[in-house]
């Protein structure tokens, strides 16, 4: 841990004995600080920091893989040993495309099993429950060691990897992230239409109104973008993506108001639509963008400065697009749309059910206490309010002090997180590699 807090020394070259003792102090006290660190915070207790640090953590995968598609980083490594060890994969560099899908494996190895040995987990009572909240200093090890066993590997394995399997996995989480995204345009679309009609806000009417036609104007005009930079003679592939991309727009426009459909989802209209187009339309004009320039199809490539503009870009959105999908494909469950069975339930929420303090069964040791408690407020020896600070000043099984948000039940299935984990992976090995030509160099061009 303490050699990767010491990674930003080592872009600077060596300067003689005293950058290396300030690159191995760095070493030494990042490798103290991480151990203080994690003896602090062991097991998190809310669900939020818990994913925040697995997303934290595909972040770094990210930036590894980018660094990997060049040499500097393997030279980096090298001479972090002191050039004693020579990093080769049977005889050739190990940077490029395979370099990537190895970093990229190792990490979808890791979900992986954490989604096989989470699986049905319910609560943070269960033990297992401490492998997706603690044990954080170990995971961090395995996930090290996954990468480092994977350039023993045969560079056969992620040929075919890379070529079918990862992109098959990129397939379906892009597929995912569009039916997230047009959820959320039905909980937005929700909102508006609820907050209109209980206020009659014509505020709130043109915001929704406005974000509909902001997102068509964005589809269309970057539409516009692509036939006149990207779809010149010559380039037809380019011109075949982006007609077929209008065509999609076109038929999911009409079908959303089409008075069949409205008659079985009221709920639907041009707002998942508009969210459907402009998600769709960015990814064609990503796609066309990355394509090489050997029939003069991508302006980008012989312009630097905005080709630089355009990555950065594209880098941010897809995080942003990763960790929302990473995030929110979990806490909606299997179905997508409804909540998982073992969520919790507000109070209050089910009719005709009449609530006492929570609507799940709790444990014991827990119901004394809220029942001697409840007793207590009724014959009024204590305030009505101490039945919520009881609730506030909970003690967790384990003895750790702390409030814990999934006691009575996980906020996401841990599993499918891990899951979908593992299919980010494999986008972002696909979106690093997609235009580098393995066949002729193996790096990108």
């Amino acid at each position: 841990m303490g050699a990767l807090l010491s990674l930003p020394l080592l872009a600077v070259p060596s300067l003689g004995t005293p950058r290396q003792l300030m690159s191995f102090g760095a070493s030494c006290c990042g490798a103290a600080a991480c151990s203080a660190i994690c003896n602090q915070c062991g097991i998190f207790k809310s669900s939020m920091a818990t994913r925040i640090a697995y997303a934290f953590l595909l972040l770094i995968n990210s930036i590894v893989s980018w660094l990997m598609l060049t040499p500097w980083a393997l030279k980096k490594l090298e001479h972090l040993t002191l050039d004693y060890v020579n990093i080769s994969c049977q005889g050739k560099q190990c940077y490029g495309y395979v370099a990537v899908q190895r970093v990229n494996f190792a990490l979808g190895l890791f979900h992986f099993l954490l989604g096989i040995l989470l699986l049905g987990v319910k609560s943070s009572r269960d033990g297992r429950a401490s492998l997706q909240n603690g044990y954080w200093g170990p995971k961090i090890i395995v996930w090290l060691a996954f990468v480092v066993l994977t350039f023993f590997i045969p560079e056969t394995f992620f040929t075919v990897w890379g070529q079918y399997i990862a992109l098959v996995g990129a397939m379906l989480f892009v597929l995912l992230g569009l039916i997230l995204l047009v959820d959320l345009a039905h909980t937005w679309a929700e909102f508006c239409l609820e907050k209109i009609d209980d206020h009659d806000s014509r505020g709130w009417r043109v915001l929704l109104i406005g974000s509909t036609l902001g997102m068509f104007t964005a589809s269309f005009a970057m539409t516009i973008i692509m036939y006149i930079f990207f779809a010149q003679s010559g380039c037809a592939m380019n011109q075949a993506a982006i007609t077929i991309n209008l065509i999609v727009l076109l038929l999911i426009t009409a079908v959303s108001v089409h008075p069949t459909v409205q008659e079985y989802n009221p709920k639907a209209g041009l707002a998942q639509a508009a969210m459907v187009a402009i998600y769709c339309t960015y990814l064609t004009m990503s796609a066309v963008s990355m394509e090489p320039d050997d029939r003069k199809c991508n302006p980008l490539v012989r312009a630097h400065g905005t080709r630089t503009t355009s990555i950065i870009l594209g880098a941010i959105v897809t995080m942003l697009t990763i960790a929302y999908t990473t995030t929110r494909a979990a806490t909606q469950g299997i179905a997508l749309g409804g909540a998982a069975s073992h969520a919790y339930s507000k109070v209050g929420d089910e009719e005709g059910v009449e609530h006492g303090l929570v609507d799940q069964q709790p444990s014991s040791r827990r119901q004394m206490r809220a029942e001697a408690l409840r007793a207590a407020v009724d014959a009024g020896s204590l305030p009505a309010n101490a039945l919520d600070d009881d609730d506030s000043d909970d003690e967790s099984d384990d003895g750790h002090k702390g409030k814990d948000d999934e006691r009575g039940g996980t906020q996401y299935n841990y599993s499918l997180f891990h899951f979908i984990f593992l299919l980010a992976t494999t986008w972002v090995a696909t979106l690093l590699t997609q235009n580098i030509d393995y066949e002729a160099t193996g790096v990108a061009t």
